[in-house]
Order: structure tokens, then C-alpha cells, then sequence
């Protein structure tokens, strides 16, 4: 295997046939139809995220305060841990998908099912003691109890999530990723008038819009199990296998790097959720830092259908053994995601005035999103850019280096400007977002000169013998082996 690596890096030098608008416009082609379903997807499955703030926001700011604290710090703490989890779930898929190892990716899947479920049943106690946590963090006592309550409904979404998150790489990485959008707009379709019925036809309040979240999520992982159990992935899903608790503890390890990946970034927003429940009108603070940061998610949600492209391209392409082809993909992926950036940089500066009153009926909550707005309208246009570089990270294994890259851009220099400027200066909540602004610019100069240095010959090497490592016969293979024995 390892000679047939080097002799594809020997050959992929040669000149791609067709000029250059035909190379990337073919190259434009395997992004799309890898990144438009996940586009979809991520965008929808959030706007049930933000559509249930929203029915939130209109039965009260404490609840509105409460669900933010909730789904700012400890959903997106669980959920970037488990997305951080499940990321090495699109490493291994990708670059099994590109090596024709087909049966090793549900091998690959179930072993992420296990570590995933296992992590999130070790981090239940974070919902179980959230009023608890929120008042020993010094939250106002309504807040407090608001986000406990709301809490617990977050168990089973998060449980949800496990399934759908690796699922969504697993069929992303062998590009059936379509049944995806199909599912996550039935999703979005369905939770609007499900959540509008709970809240005010049968006035179940908070109760009513956390059980329609949580029906709508669960109705995609249904989606997903009969997809692939019904016999759509017949190359890559063979049944249940006992292979998958054979090497566990270098899936961990890959799975803990990925982790920390996308945690640091994470909880980063997070943690400047919670500093923003220190500063003056706490409500209003929390309410309208959630807001631009749930909006600013949203457009992120678009970036994140770029990133899986990213991932997939990047190990299809290491897979195969072409480094050139690896970076071809990036130059055309980081193109396509700026221009879209620079579109939603566009229309949030149009209509910033306006889109607090979307989640709120509070002037004041309204007034302050307002003002973040040409701030939000900037990160939004960063968040274009650096996504693209950590899906190639995660495509190519390089997990580790993006996070310790995430520690200090994140931790050391956004974090302490946003510290500064918001309890130092007059500038409140918008120098909290400064400095996370600040922390998003230095992380994209940072991951654009990684990707620069990288070696990608040598990254297909070791690409190969990742695979070479972890790789089991096919219950077919053994079989002809026994007969030639």
C-alpha cells in the first residue's frame, strides 16, 4: 500500500486536464455536493435552536436570560465536546472513503456511538445541577432557576445529537449526505408550527417550546437510523460488529484532540456569555450577547457546511494520495466561503437596526443588539475564513496543532482584550465582542500560515499508515482467505 502511495505523489505533479475555470469549476462540483446538504442541514437544525429563543423571548426575558446562559454555556460546552468527539469520526470516514476501505466506516461509526455516549452520559451532571452552577457562577437568582428548569429538556436534545452528529459525517464522508437536508428541513418545517401550537394553543409555556426542540431533533435521528439500517449503505454499513471495540484507545485519543479542537473555540463564546451576566442590566446583557452571538452561529452554521467539504475533500484526496489535488481543494474552498462571508457581511450591515426585534420585545435588548451589529457584521465576514482551515485540519488528523493554536489566539489575546475593554472602559458588552473579534482575526492569520507550512506529501504518508494500522478485513476478504487457505 505504502508503494502505491509513492507512486501517486510521483505522479500527481503531471498537468490536470482542462484549463483552469474547468478545474474549478469540477472541483466547485465534489464541494457542493458535499457542502450544500450540510449547509442545509446545520442551518436548519440551528434555526430550531433559534426559533425556540425566539417563542422563549416572547414569553418573558427572564426565560429568554435563562434559555441563553443554558444554550450559550452548557449546551454549546456538551455540544462542542461531542462535535470535538465526533470529528475524528470524519478523519477516519473520509480518509477510508478515499482509500476504498468502505466497510471500516461503519466500524468507525459505531466506534464513535461508544465514545460519544459514554462522554455525554460522564457531563449529565452539568444539567442535572444547573440552577446550582448558575448561582455559585453569580447569576441572579430568576436567571438562575429559569436556566436549570431549562436544563433538563436539554438532556434528551443533546442525547440526539450524538446520533445525529455522527451520522452526518459518516454519510458526508461517502457524500449521501443529501437525506441530511431533506431531514433537517422536515425538521425546521415541522418544529415552527409544533413550538407555536405547545406555546400558545395549548399554553404549555417553556415547557411546550423545549418539547418541540427536542421532538424535531429526535425526528431526524429516526430519519437517519432507517437511512442506513434500511440498506442504503450497503458498502459501508454491514450490521452491528464487535471489530468496533477493538482499538478504542486511539480513537479516544484522536477523538480527545479533535475535542479540544472545538471546545476551546466554543467555550470560548461561551465563557463570554457568562462574563456578560457580570455586567450592568445583567437581562439585558445575557439576552442581547446571545442573540448576535446565536445569529452569528447561524451564518457560522453556513461556514461549518463548508468545513465538512473541507474535511471530506482533504481526506478523500490524502486517501487517494494526492497532495496536489489537496491543495487545489483548499485555494477553491477558502474562495467559495469568503465570497459567501462577504454576501452575509452585506446584509447584516443592512438590516442590524432590525434584527433584535426578531428575538425580543424589550427596547432595550433591541437598542443593544443594534449596536453590536456593524461588530457582528465583521466576525461574520472572519468566520468565513478560518472554518475552511480547521476542516482541513480535521480532514488531515492535524487536530492537535489546531487546538493549541485555539488556546492561544482564543485564550491569551481575544479573552484578556475582551476583558479590558468591556469592564475597564465604557464599552460594556460591545468590548466583549472586540476582543472576541480580535481573538477570530489573530486565529485566521494563524491557521492561514499553517496551512501554508504544511507538507501535504508527507501528510498523505501518514495519512496511509494511519489506515495501514487500523485496518480490519471485510468479513468477504476472511472469507476468500479461508478458501485460499
Amino acid at each position: 500500500m505504502e508503494n502505491e502511495v509513492q507512486e501517486r505523489l510521483l505522479t500527481s505533479g503531471t498537468e490536470q486536464e482542462g484549463d483552469l475555470k474547468g478545474r474549478v469549476y469540477e472541483e466547485s462540483k465534489k464541494i457542493w455536493r458535499v457542502a450544500l446538504p450540510g449547509v442545509i442541514s446545520r442551518v436548519t437544525s440551528f434555526g430550531t435552536v433559534v426559533v425556540t429563543q425566539s417563542f422563549l423571548g416572547h414569553i418573558s426575558a427572564v426565560d429568554l436570560a435563562g434559555y441563553a446562559l443554558v444554550q450559550s454555556l452548557g449546551v454549546r460546552f456538551v455540544n462542542g465536546v461531542l462535535i470535538g468527539m465526533s470529528s475524528a469520526t470524519e478523519t477516519l470516514c473520509g480518509q477510508a472513503f478515499g482509500a476504498k476501505q468502505y466497510h471500516m466506516m461503519g466500524i468507525f461509526l459505531q466506534r464513535s456511538w461508544l465514545v460519544d455516549l459514554a462522554t455525554l452520559t460522564i457531563l449529565l451532571p452539568l444539567f442535572f445541577l444547573g440552577t446550582s452552577i448558575f448561582k455559585l457562577l453569580g447569576e441572579e437568582k430568576s436567571i438562575a432557576e429559569s436556566a436549570g428548569y431549562i436544563s433538563l429538556w436539554f438532556i434528551p436534545f443533546c442525547y440526539a445529537l450524538v446520533f445525529s452528529l455522527t451520522i452526518q459525517m459518516y454519510l458526508q464522508a461517502q457524500q449521501k449526505n443529501l437525506i441530511i437536508a431533506y431531514l433537517s428541513i422536515l425538521q425546521f418545517v415541522v418544529h415552527i408550527p409544533l413550538s407555536w401550537a405547545f406555546v400558545y394553543l395549548l399554553e404549555w409555556g417553556v415547557a411546550g417550546a423545549m418539547a418541540a426542540l427536542n421532538i424535531s431533533a429526535w425526528l431526524v435521528v429516526v430519519g437517519e437510523f432507517i437511512y442506513v439500517f434500511g440498506g442504503w449503505c450497503p458498502d459501508s454499513w454491514t450490521g452491528f460488529s464487535l471489530a468496533a471495540l477493538k482499538d478504542i484507545p486511539p480513537v479516544v485519543k484522536l477523538s480527545i484532540s479533535s475535542g479540544l479542537m472545538v471546545c476551546l473555540e466554543l467555550w470560548y463564546y461561551a465563557i463570554l456569555v457568562l462574563i456578560a451576566g457580570y455586567m450592568k442590566n445583567a437581562e439585558v446583557a445575557i439576552s442581547a450577547f446571545s442573540v448576535c452571538l446565536n445569529i452569528n452561529t447561524w451564518e457560522f452554521m453556513i461556514c461549518l457546511g463548508i468545513l465538512g467539504a473541507a474535511c471530506v475533500r482533504v481526506a478523500n484526496e490524502l486517501g487517494r494520495g494526492d497532495a496536489k489535488a489537496v491543495i487545489f481543494s483548499i485555494k477553491v474552498l477558502l474562495c467559495t466561503s469568503v465570497l459567501i462571508g462577504i454576501l452575509c457581511w452585506i446584509l447584516c450591515i443592512v438590516f442590524g437596526n432590525k434584527i433584535g426585534y426578531l428575538f425580543s420585545n424589550d427596547e432595550e435588548v433591541a437598542k443593544t443588539v443594534s449596536d453590536l451589529s456593524l461588530l457582528l457584521a465583521f466576525s461574520i465576514l472572519f468566520n468565513s475564513i478560518y472554518p475552511v482551515f480547521s476542516g482541513v485540519a480535521v480532514g488531515a488528523g492535524l487536530q492537535a496543532t489546531v487546538a493549541i493554536v485555539n488556546v492561544v489566539c482564543f485564550y491569551l489575546i481575544g479573552l484578556p482584550i475582551g476583558l479590558v475593554l468591556g469592564y475597564s472602559t465604557h464599552l460594556q458588552v460591545k468590548g466583549l465582542w472586540i476582543g472576541m473579534l480580535c481573538g477570530v482575526i489573530t486565529e485566521t492569520l494563524a491557521l492561514s500560515f499553517l496551512m501554508w507550512r504544511t507538507n501535504w506529501d508527507e501528510e498523505v504518508l501518514k495519512a496511509s499508515a494511519r489506515l495501514k494500522r487500523w485496518y480490519l478485513k471485510s468479513p468477504e476478504e476472511a472469507a476468500h482467505q479461508s478458501d485460499q487457505a
